[in-house]
């Protein structure tokens, strides 16, 4: 006899949750994704796609699109320290030598993945704030007075998650002393930037990263800096191009001609949280930045947000109604470890990254070392596993 198609709600619709409603419709599944914004939209400013990310990309029928309108970054991609000294390249490929490294705008990925959904699929104006669950049946209620039934939901709404508390016991997020000013430059402006490159300069304190988006029309930049003061967590908040100018003063003067263009800028605090000791709760699982929150150190939250969806998808294929709540918990042990040892390892890059050493030379060894901890990083392919944790279902 045929299942039943299960039904599957989605909190949250950016990078995370839009390809988790991806992937599960490729499974047969019925989604509806709910985003609390009037409009899915993002600031401008780029995301990092790495290769463990880009083959579950492909495997969703996505992969033409992401080459299409991103920016692959090649060998020649480099670190260097502040003054424009070269420390070593960056590793861009996997073990196999395949280059899969893209630099995308947010907004077009969004676009991409929202893009190839269904009408009806994505609900905005919806801020899910309530949850409860019988046996059979989950159910969000949102801050409009409207409800959702479904046989799965999923919180994927971020750091500051609404859901969260339903499915973990409390947490603060961790604040860790830095902001990044982020933006992006038509590459009109600097036509001498390369459009081929990922590059980033490490200093007392502080770093800059620089990589193109949107087929090398523009430049992503972002500039790590001290802050004085925690504040509020924001993708969106205003920065000062002065102040970030004078956060850079005396380094390559690669950097200095950038940020002349710049009139423009948003600042983020860094935050992320101690690795959550459960995530799921029977109908409910947590996905993306609602579940594991990581700095930018390794540029991995949006590829791993994306290795959750594919991994939820594959294992939820083989659920029945009556086995999701083993199915969700199935998909939590598969996840929680890799998840923590990425969170740990962009803690620890930041400290490489802000020069937190006193001998530079190490530093720089660990540096040119690092690239075998993203040959396995970007090695990582989620769905073998979760075929595997699938098939332990019975």
């Amino acid at each position: 006899m045929t299942q039943p198609q299960l039904s599957v709600v989605i909190i949250g619709g950016g990078i995370g949750g839009l390809f988790a409603a991806n992937a599960l419709i490729v499974h047969g599944f019925k989604v509806t994704v709910y985003e609390q914004a009037p409009a899915l939209a993002e600031v401008g400013a780029g995301v990092f796609l790495t290769p463990n990310s880009v083959r579950q990309l492909q495997r969703v029928g996505l992969g033409d699109q992401v080459e299409g309108r991103g920016a692959r970054v090649g060998a020649g991609s480099h670190y260097f320290r502040h003054d424009g000294a070269p420390i070593a390249p960056v590793q861009v490929t996997d073990s196999a030598g395949w280059n899969a490294t893209f630099g995308m705008h947010r907004a077009d990925m969004v676009e991409i993945l929202a893009g190839t959904l269904p009408p009806g699929v994505v609900c905005t104006g919806h801020r899910g704030t309530g949850f409860e669950q019988t046996d059979e049946i989950a159910r969000v209620t949102f801050d409009n007075g409207a409800i959702a039934e479904a046989d799965v939901v999923i919180a994927a709404d971020g750091i500051h998650s609404e859901l969260r508390r339903f499915a973990a016991p409390p947490s603060r997020p961790v604040f860790h002393g830095s902001v990044a000013y982020r933006g992006v430059l038509s590459h009109r402006r600097i036509p001498h930037w390369p459009t081929d490159r990922w590059q980033m300069w490490l200093g007392k304190g502080k770093h800059f990263l620089s990589f193109p988006v949107r087929s090398g029309e523009l430049i992503n930049y972002v500039g790590f800096v001290p802050a004085d003061a925690e504040m509020k967590e924001s993708w969106s908040a205003p920065g000062d191009p002065d102040v970030l100018r004078r956060e850079f003063e005396g380094w390559d003067p690669r950097i200095g001609a950038l940020l002349s263009q710049v009139d423009k800028t948003f600042r983020w605090a860094l935050y992320d949280r101690e690795p959550l000791p459960t995530w799921t709760r029977g109908r409910l699982t947590l996905l993306g930045d609602a579940a594991h929150p990581m700095l930018p150190h390794l540029g991995q939250g949006a590829n791993q947000s994306i290795e959750d969806g594919m991994a939820l998808a594959t294992i939820l294929a083989r659920a029945r109604r009556a086995t999701v709540p083993a199915a969700l918990s199935a998909y939590e042990r598969l996840r929680r470890e890799r998840v923590a040892a990425v969170q740990r390892g962009a803690r620890e890059n930041g400290m490489r990254y802000d020069s937190s050493y006193a001998d530079l030379g190490v530093r720089d060894a660990e540096i040119a070392a690092h690239a075998a901890f993203r040959r396995r990083l970007y090695d990582h392919d989620v769905v073998p596993e979760a075929q595997a944790a699938a098939a332990s279902l019975g």
